[in-house]
């Protein structure tokens, strides 16, 4: 009886852990006066260890970003937009393809105002927050925060009104610090998995987009423009120096004048845009479009259309300076470079500069840039100062052109991907994952043939034979397009799956038992909340429909608290739901009820009201969030529970757990449970 007590509470202790309601994020708000008309709203969040906050720039159809909107008031104006700090760690997620940024630890966001006169700035926050294992839904949080422009720096009253759960208001001793502490009762589901590059750091994303253009720059010093103009340089180096030793000096000037012009480009490019706006480059409809039509152009270029070229007059001014003799003399002669071969190398600056900027990454057109011209530069220095080397050199030749042509092949297949991010980010539902892979079959496959010369372009040579180079990377093209072929119909195409729409926008899928879209039907009898759901399966999107059809067949329910906008959420549908033992028995003995948190589907005004913790139920996840919270005392996702007919919970409930044998037992002890009863 003894040990049976002990391991009662056990038991009883670990369900108390595993189902919490969890506060990992304290905000607090203040205020700073700058000057007399000019004012500072701080906003701060203190992250629990192992948490993190979302950046705000993040595009649609990633997890949910911090935003906040100030209330309107004619007694102060918004100068600029919210900043944030530090820098925002940053990753690429394969779940979500695309970009994703967020805070650990702190993070401050400040926001600039012009002050008429004393006022309270009013607003709400809305922000997400996960951790490894587990995402909180959304949570919406009202502050509001005095200004005046005479004190230097103001207290938030303690009387400081914020519509959320359980807040925790504590008055900051520190006059330097924010003076109001508020930590919401349900916080934001936010995901990224270790598995998923959680690791990387804003100078891992720099070194990948130096690598890039590192990339980038070798590709431009085989084209047309640059590489028969190396014997030309390297004798004007060997020739003019009075001696070796001068020569390899200018070499080294005349590289370092190439980095030198190169990365001033990519400052540029930063200094005028400033990082707010890379950032909203990143998540904007009108720049990924922009881009598109950019990246379109510069392919139809290389594919031989038309040339790009600077103006004639700029080129010759520099060519005259490039005559003077000096250091002075060596930089434009470097500029000259840059200048006449930029009808070769413009489309793919353009290309790493439209890549970088996307990745809203403060330096990284700069980094870019870096590595471009070091690509550029290494090789004219090096054969400057070993001039012997050039015997080594392949002569020039038409297969600089098909060179040209290629990277045409590649800014024609990247531009698609620009178009899906915005297509993906605001739901057009025009480029979905088939027909994507149809325009990535074709150029892939006409681009295979070009290289095994079925045919010729504008500016191409005729050529006696295939060079065994040209074959070896025809085999490696062709073989990428059949390698795409299965994914018209359903393959999930893993090695690339970070490049395609999800799977869930597949029009014809025979990896499912019927196609997507279609009305799914029980005895005959239509149920509006049932839909189709990863796998096959069918998934009802409305808990008490759920409950009533399980109900009536008998069945136990598998509750599945989920989010659009959750990874570790698709990261178990991938990885574990799709196992045959796993997926067997969500078919065939449980009903699916997913509910998701983070819905932004408006309530009627009917079904609108207020939790009993105080949280304005607007939306369908608020009602799933609420529901959540309320019988089961937990709002982290996902969150799997199996259930009766009458809602009971049969089982100890299952959080975000990758052990398929553990997943299996937990279904086989729900059902084992539901026929006992």
């Amino acid at each position: 009886m003894k040990n049976l007590i002990i391991a009662l509470g056990l038991f009883i202790y670990g369900f108390s852990v595993s189902a919490q309601i969890e506060n990992p994020v304290k905000w607090s708000f203040s205020s700073k006066t700058i000057d007399d008309k000019t004012a500072e709203i701080i906003i701060r969040a203190d992250i629990q260890t192992g948490w993190h906050v979302y950046s705000q720039f993040i595009e649609e159809g990633g997890p949910v970003p911090t935003s906040f909107k100030f209330n309107p008031s004619a007694d102060y104006s918004l100068l600029g937009k919210v900043s944030e700090s530090p820098k925002a760690i940053s990753s690429f997620d394969k779940n979500f393809n695309m970009q994703i940024a967020w805070h650990e630890k702190q993070v401050v966001f400040k926001q600039l105002i012009k002050v008429n006169k004393s006022t309270s700035v009013k607003g709400v926050l809305e922000f997400m927050v996960c951790n490894d294992e587990k995402c909180l839904p959304p949570e919406e949080v009202e502050f509001t925060v005095a200004v005046t422009a005479k004190v230097k720096e103001i207290a938030v009253p303690a009387s400081l009104k914020v519509d959320s759960a359980k807040l925790n208001i504590t008055p900051s001793a520190d006059s330097t610090k924010p003076a109001v502490k508020i930590g919401p009762a349900v916080v934001s589901p936010q995901t990224q998995i270790k598995s998923n590059n959680s690791d990387k750091t804003p100078d891992s994303s720099l070194a990948e987009i130096f690598i890039a253009g590192f990339l980038g720059g070798l590709l431009a010093f085989f084209m047309p423009c640059i590489y028969p103009m190396i014997p030309l340089t390297v004798s004007f180096f060997t020739k003019k120096a009075a001696s070796r030793s001068k020569g390899v000096q200018s070499a080294i000037i005349y590289g370092l004048s190439i980095i030198v012009i190169y990365v001033a480009l990519g400052l540029l490019i930063t200094v005028i845009f400033g990082a707010s706006a890379l950032n909203e480059a990143a998540s904007s409809a009108t720049f990924n479009l922009l881009f598109f039509a950019i990246l379109i152009v510069f392919a139809i270029s290389f594919l031989g259309a038309f040339e790009i070229t600077l103006p004639s007059s700029l080129v010759n001014t520099m060519d005259e300076k490039s005559n003077k003799q000096g250091l002075i003399g060596i930089f434009f002669m470097a500029f000259t470079l840059a200048l006449v071969s930029f009808s070769c190398t413009g489309p793919i600056i353009g290309t790493l500069l439209v890549e970088t900027v996307s990745k809203g990454t403060y330096l990284g057109p700069a980094m870019g840039m870096f590595g471009f011209s070091a690509a550029l530069a290494i090789p004219f220095t090096l054969f400057a100062i070993f001039p012997s080397w050039l015997k080594e050199l392949p002569k020039s030749g038409g297969w600089m052109n098909a060179v040209k042509v290629s990277l045409g092949f590649l800014e024609l297949a990247l531009a698609f991907k620009f178009l899906s991010n915005v297509d993906l980010a605001y739901h057009w539902n025009v480029l979905d994952r088939d027909i994507f892979l149809v325009i990535w079959i074709v150029i892939f496959g006409i681009w295979g043939l070009y290289l095994l010369g079925k045919f010729k372009l504008a500016h191409d040579v005729e050529v006696g034979f295939i060079s065994l180079t040209r074959l070896f990377f025809a085999m490696l093209v062709l073989g990428f397009t059949l390698y795409m072929i299965p994914g018209l119909f359903g393959a999930p195409l893993k090695g690339i799956s970070a490049w395609l729409p999800p799977q869930t926008t597949q029009d014809f899928d025979l990896s499912s038992n019927q196609p997507a879209g279609e009305s799914l039907t029980h005895t005959n009898k239509k149920y509006e909340g049932l839909f189709h759901a990863p796998h096959g399966l069918d998934a009802f999107y409305d808990y008490d429909e759920g409950l009533a059809y399980a109900k009536k067949v008998n069945k136990p329910v598998l509750l599945d608290f989920t989010g659009w906008s959750c990874t570790n959420c698709r990261k178990m549908e991938a990885s574990v739901w799709s196992e045959p033992e796993v997926l067997s028995r969500l078919k065939n003995d449980y009903i699916l009820i997913s509910l998701y948190v983070d819905d932004k589907t408006g309530l009627p005004e009917n079904e609108r009201s207020v939790s009993k913790t105080g949280k304005k139920i607007k939306t369908l996840g608020n009602k799933w969030s609420d529901l959540q919270a309320k019988n089961y005392n937990t709002n982290s996702q996902p969150y799997y529970i199996i259930v009766n007919g009458d809602g009971k919970t049969l089982v100890p409930p299952q959080a975000f757990d990758l052990d398929i044998k553990n997943y299996i037992n937990f279904l086989e002890s729900g059902k084992a449970a539901f026929s006992k009863q």
